[in-house]
């Protein structure tokens, strides 16, 4: 299984200005495109376990294993 950045972009709900991107792995045997249709209820899962933020936007691509962490 091949795994899929699904990154959200989220902001604070009581500052909408305030907003940072969020990495959860998306693992599927999927391509960018089909990640980001079936994306919508991981990201409802984790704006309800983090109800201080809202997602704005999200994408999916595949990891850049050579970036810093």
């Amino acid at each position: 299984m091949n795994a899929i950045d699904l990154i959200i972009t989220v902001c604070a709900v009581l500052s909408p200005t305030t907003c940072e991107e969020q990495h959860l792995v998306f693992s599927s045997n999927v391509s960018p495109r089909q990640c980001v249709m079936a994306a919508q209820p991981y990201i409802a899962q984790w704006v309800g376990e983090h109800p201080k933020w809202t997602a704005v936007k999200w994408r999916c691509e595949y990891p850049r294993y050579h970036d810093k962490a």
